[in-house]
């Protein structure tokens, strides 16, 4: 940045290299936003999922639940437990979404990392969820969130076939 002296002790700075900053850092935002999209394009669809939970959270955070998987034709029921960081308050959220990469029903159950964020007052909610476990099974949820609660963080989920 070039800066020029004026007469009476004000400091003028060129702005060219601020302005060229800011694009690059507006051009970096929208990439880092597409990424998700294009991250999701990689797997393959498999099926869809519904989930219910209930979470209270202070500081940790616990969840119980469960859902029902249509794969292949076929509905399957499963429970959903675990524990995570980040948030506070009680929440009860609906989740629907596709699972991807999903080759057999067996693969589906295990545990799974999940990144989350989501705001919950009363009936107004937003979030959105992402899921994988070690076999490769991916879960892409939108979620509705209905209570009060705020959560930031990261979880380890298990999901358990009936």
């Amino acid at each position: 940045m070039r800066s020029k002296q004026l007469s009476d002790g004000i400091t003028f700075h060129d702005t060219r290299l601020t302005r060229r900053g800011f694009s690059l850092s507006l051009l970096a935002g929208i990439g880092a936003s597409l990424t998700p999209a294009l991250a999701a394009q990689k797997y393959v669809e498999s099926g869809t999922v519904t989930i219910e939970q209930v979470q209270v959270a202070f500081i940790g955070s616990g969840n119980l639940g469960g859902g029902t998987l249509l794969y292949g034709g076929k509905k399957y029921d499963f429970t959903v437990g675990g524990l995570g960081i980040g948030g506070y308050g009680v929440s009860k959220m609906e989740a629907t979404g596709t699972v991807y990469n999903l080759r057999n029903a067996a693969d589906f159950s295990g545990a799974y990392v999940q990144a989350r964020y989501g705001l919950a007052v009363g009936e107004l909610s937003t979030g959105s969820l992402w899921l994988e476990n070690a076999r490769g099974v991916a879960l892409n949820l939108k979620a509705k969130r209905t209570g009060l609660a705020l959560s930031l963080g990261a979880d380890a989920i298990y999901i358990n076939l009936s």
